[in-house]
């Protein structure tokens, strides 16, 4: 599905049963992508929020030529001082990690404000425009699973404007009639304050949204956030749920275990002998594939600062658990 050359979701055809080749081609791409990496403009694929005052540019999405995932998209939105971008609405929620400045939202007519390193949600069904009352830029980190709506045939979206066909229609009706109860009582943005540090069987990490956290309105998308000392490593995990990191601070690189699958009399997991290796730096996107084993390493004298990002639709889907291995 198209518009103007955006792809919203990619297709998968084989003319066999069993789709080996696609994860292969798959997990041939390169998983670190860096500054240089802008795979869309917000002009380019017409996004209905740019403007002279902001500006959109994607890491990750499924029109990807070098085709990673669409569980998860990434992107980038960066607001001038006393700027804002345009305002538009989408059935989709959407994530934004706060990298830099302040400023607020106005989600369907309600004011919520942030500043760096907050994590704030643009909740399903909201009209929302981002804005910057402050001389200084801000920058965030956006990340939705905004295929799944898509897969979904939750389609509706755009910059408003009069129902089609007027006369076919009746008045006007509450759209959150529809929508789990409470919601709205729902907090729409975590701050650091609002989190505590855990050390955890996957190491120090604090968590802002899961399944756990049900004070939150943000239901598709799990984030935390890894500290991981200089020369350490995180333990080595296995999970079914692919993953999008982004080094918030400090370098290191990633070791990835290929998991193959024996479907015998049930399902069998053959963890590789042998990791690949994927380097990474301040301000990267790392890519771990799904049914990975994986362990990151902060470099040398570097402490390393990570949040990650899944899907929570693997966890609905029966794969709500974490393997952390030995050695």
């Amino acid at each position: 599905m198209g518009e103007d050359g955006r792809v919203f979701v990619r297709g998968l055809e084989s003319d066999k049963y069993e789709l080996e080749a696609f994860r292969r081609e798959q997990l041939a791409r390169p998983r670190v992508r860096d500054e240089k990496v802008v795979t869309d403009h917000g002009e380019a694929v017409a996004h209905s929020g740019s403007n002279k005052e902001s500006r959109t540019w994607w890491r990750i999405g499924p029109g990807d030529e070098e085709f990673l995932t669409q569980t998860l998209q990434v992107h980038f939105v960066e607001i001038d001082g006393h700027g804002s971008n345009r305002g538009h609405g989408h059935q989709n929620e959407a994530a934004f990690y706060i990298l830099e400045g302040a400023g607020y939202e106005i989600h369907d007519d309600q004011r919520y404000d942030w500043k760096t390193g907050d994590f704030v949600f643009v909740h399903t069904d909201s009209v929302h425009r981002h804005f910057n009352p402050y001389d200084e830029k801000a920058l965030t980190l956006v990340v939705k699973a905004k295929s799944s709506w898509m897969f979904l045939g939750l389609l509706q979206q755009g910059r408003g404007g009069p129902v089609e066909r007027p006369d076919e229609f009746g008045p006007r009706a509450d759209w959150s009639a529809i929508w789990t109860p409470g919601v709205l009582d729902r907090t729409k943005v975590i701050s650091p304050e609002d989190t505590v540090w855990q050390d955890t069987e996957l190491g120090r990490i604090r968590v802002m949204t899961s399944p756990k956290t049900d004070h939150a309105r943000l239901f598709s998308v799990d984030a935390f956030e890894w500290a991981i000392e200089a020369g350490e490593a995180t333990p080595r995990y296995w999970k079914m749920a692919d993953e999008v990191l982004y080094a918030l601070s400090g370098d290191g690189y990633s070791l990835h275990w290929e998991v193959q699958a024996e479907i015998a009399e049930k399902y069998y997991a053959h963890i590789a002998k042998e990791p690949t290796h994927h380097e990474f730096k301040q301000g990267d996107v790392l890519y771990v594939p799904q049914n990975t084993v994986a362990q990151h390493f902060a470099a040398d004298g570097t402490p390393l600062r990570l949040l990650s990002f899944q899907n929570r639709l693997f966890k609905h889907l029966g794969y709500d658990n974490v393997k952390v291995l030995e050695g």
